[in-house]
């Protein structure tokens, strides 16, 4: 029987594993089909497997949801928290508060529920889902703005604190309406915040200087990392804290300090927050029947479907207004209040506390996730590049492997192969303008390998060997990127046909190229434009338009912006 179950598991992650190249060419997420098949090998599909283990349900979900959010904390980068981190806690805790409260009321009109499983259902679909946003993100080619980009990663990797908060004080008052108070609730949320904050920000600084300061086999350095960022994620629920927001930011701190083997650990881990994903959706997928979800399914869509249109956009629009977005990045926010495993795994505290409508409300809870899926998934990328939310992106290596040397400092052998239209054409070794500090190690073609002299003419299909340290990453994938982007995202079409350093002056712009820009005074800065209009936070990509001229922020530092596209606005100057 044992090796039965072994040989279904197994057969099941196959089967997804095989499908999962389905989703770029049906445009679903992934995890909807992992779900899927989930359910299909449960009791009413073709898998016949009756599964009702709650209690393993939960582990499993806690524990592959610690794993996917180490991995999306450590590619956080923490520049992001600079233009992200407020509206993200914004929405994270009073987003969170207005969408459960939204749900609630829809659910007590469509479903009858009386008040307190209301509430409760609203605070188990309030959260947006890290699994489901980082898989989205990063696995659709999606390369968004700055601001748009951090505050959903932030967000979806913060919100969860509120969300348990919300559902344990209301299962607690469902079982015990006489047990808890104001002050004890308060107390709580309090804990889970401040405990998963401190432990996060201590775990993280204590894995960095622990894997650091180990010699082991490399191999075994991405262990190391699952290991210490479990122990933090045990240690922090122990103490009554947020244990998914404290293995978060052990992340982000071990993804932005100089730690031994990084790219190494980052492949191993980007593997295991794979298999996470797959476990944790196969194993939801089997807890729940399809025969069950029927007799929800009108008033799980209409409360799908307010969640997606009315309550989430409301909840953006109540905590975003003060931080300088526009109305596309607000229509696309709104948009991507993806649910996925978190509000299931919510679902189980009601059930595992055996509420009298804790099925009918796990139930509704999986069909609201499937909705949000489909509807909210499959659609978040063409919608992005219709708003045109996109920014033109490098290419990334095929490769990274890290040099371990102490002579060679942080440098690491990066392996670019040169593809696209801009390779069609040979171009000399010579022409490519490095960045500073880096060096062509060698180059590939046709499985020889040729020597980096100056008159070595590079073309499409050979694969680049460079050292280079990590932070010339972005600078050094635009060098040698090739690809064919779309007219809209090409370099000249998105930023312009000139390049001015952000601390030119009005005035001086006026001169040079004849432009009047008789609405702002000569002696302000491109720089200090971008400042204005984008409240202090100015990202690559933001526009100003000042007559017929658009500047187009093409670089920045620390909320300045350094470098701007000038390009003329065609519908204002025909």
């Amino acid at each position: 029987m044992d090796s039965l179950l072994i040989l279904i598991g197994a057969l099941m992650l196959v089967i997804s594993i095989v499908l999962s190249p389905l989703s770029a060419r049906l445009g679903m997420p992934v995890l909807l089909i992992f779900l899927i098949v989930g359910m299909l090998m449960g009791e009413d599909g073709a898998g016949g497997i009756r599964f009702d283990n709650f209690e393993l349900a939960f582990l499993v979900g806690n524990l592959a949801l610690a794993v996917i959010l180490l991995d999306g904390g450590m590619r956080t980068r923490a520049d992001t928290f600079r233009v992200g981190l407020r509206p993200a806690l914004m929405l994270a805790t009073v987003g969170v508060s207005i969408t459960a409260v939204g749900a609630a009321l829809v659910a007590h009109w469509v479903f009858g529920l009386h008040w307190i499983a209301a509430l409760l259902l609203g605070a188990i679909i309030s959260s947006t889902d890290a699994a489901a946003v980082f898989s989205l993100l990063q696995g659709r080619g999606l390369h968004l703005n700055e601001r748009v980009s951090a505050t959903l990663e932030i967000e979806s990797g913060s919100n969860d604190p509120m969300a348990i908060f919300l559902t344990i004080m209301l299962v607690t008052l469902a079982s015990a309406p006489d047990s808890g108070s104001v002050g004890q609730a308060l107390l709580i949320l309090v804990q889970q915040f401040g405990i998963g904050a401190l432990m996060g920000v201590a775990g993280g600084y204590l894995m960095v200087a622990v894997t650091n300061a180990m010699r082991l086999t490399p191999s075994l350095y991405p262990l190391l990392v699952a290991a210490s960022g479990m122990t933090v994620f045990a240690a922090t629920l122990a103490l009554d804290g947020s244990g998914f927001l404290a293995i978060y930011l052990a992340g982000v701190i071990l993804g932005n300090k100089p730690v031994r083997m990084m790219p190494m650990i980052l492949q191993v881990h980007d593997g295991l927050a794979w298999l996470a994903q797959l476990c944790l959706f196969l194993i939801l997928g089997l807890l729940v029947n399809p025969s069950e979800l029927l007799p929800l399914a009108g008033g799980g869509l209409v409360l799908s479907l307010a969640l997606i249109f009315v309550i989430r956009p409301l909840a953006v629009m109540a905590t975003l207004w003060p931080f300088g977005f526009n109305r596309r990045e607000l229509g696309f926010i709104s948009w991507v209040g993806l649910r996925g495993a978190v509000p299931i795994v919510l679902a189980l505290f009601p059930v595992m506390a055996d509420l009298p409508e804790a099925w009918r409300l796990f139930d509704i809870a999986f069909f609201v996730v499937l909705v949000s899926l489909i509807v909210q998934g499959t659609t978040m990328a063409p919608l992005a590049r219709k708003l045109r939310l996109e920014v033109p992106a490098g290419e990334d290596p095929y490769r990274r492997l890290p040099l371990d040397v102490a002579a060679a400092g942080d440098h690491e052998l990066m392996l670019f192969p040169l593809r696209g239209e801009a390779w069609q054409q040979p171009r000399p070794l010579s022409a490519l303008k490095l960045p500073p500090n880096t060096a062509i190690a060698g180059v590939f073609r046709q499985r020889l390998c040729h020597a980096p002299t100056p008159d070595l003419e590079l073309t499409s299909g050979d694969v680049v060997a460079v050292f280079s340290e990590p932070e010339r990453l972005t600078e050094l994938g635009k060098v040698l990127s090739g690809r064919h982007a779309p007219q809209h995202l090409a370099e000249r079409a998105f930023f312009g046909d000139f390049v001015l350093n952000g601390d030119a002056l009005l005035g001086d712009v006026e001169q040079v190229y004849g432009i009047e820009f008789d609405e702002l005074p000569p002696e302000l800065s491109l720089a200090e434009c971008f400042a204005r209009r984008t409240k202090g936070h100015p990202v690559v990509g933001d526009k100003v338009i000042l007559g017929p001229v658009i500047l187009v922020a093409r670089a920045t530092d620390a909320d300045q912006v350094t470098k701007v596209g000038l390009k003329m606005d065609p519908q204002i100057t025909k």
